[in-house]
């Protein structure tokens, strides 16, 4: 699932997170666009980060857009992962002669 600044069971998640030092209570599992650098907690807080200033300073139509534009593309990144991870296994499954 993309993490959305705007959700705030994704704040909430993310701040039991910042709190336990781990994401073993964490109900849903995040996922990190390539162009994060794999970096999960940092691409979090930019988010974050740019969620609280344009809360603050305004821009909030535009930061709803960008953020609905890169919520559906994390979506699509993590249902491709998913089918690579059905791939995956069906590979190492044994054959049957």
């Amino acid at each position: 699932m993309a993490f959305d600044p705007h959700n705030k069971d994704h704040r909430r998640y993310y701040a039991e997170f910042v709190e336990l030092g781990s994401w073993g209570q964490c109900p849903v599992r995040f996922i990190c666009p390539d162009d994060n650098g794999g970096d999960l907690v940092s691409m979090i807080k930019n988010n974050l980060i740019q969620y609280y200033i344009d809360r603050e300073f305004g821009g909030g139509k535009l930061a709803e857009a960008r953020s609905a534009a890169l919520s559906e593309s994390a979506d699509e990144l993590y249902k491709k992962a998913g089918k690579l991870r059905k791939e995956a296994a069906a590979l190492h499954s044994p054959r049957r002669t």
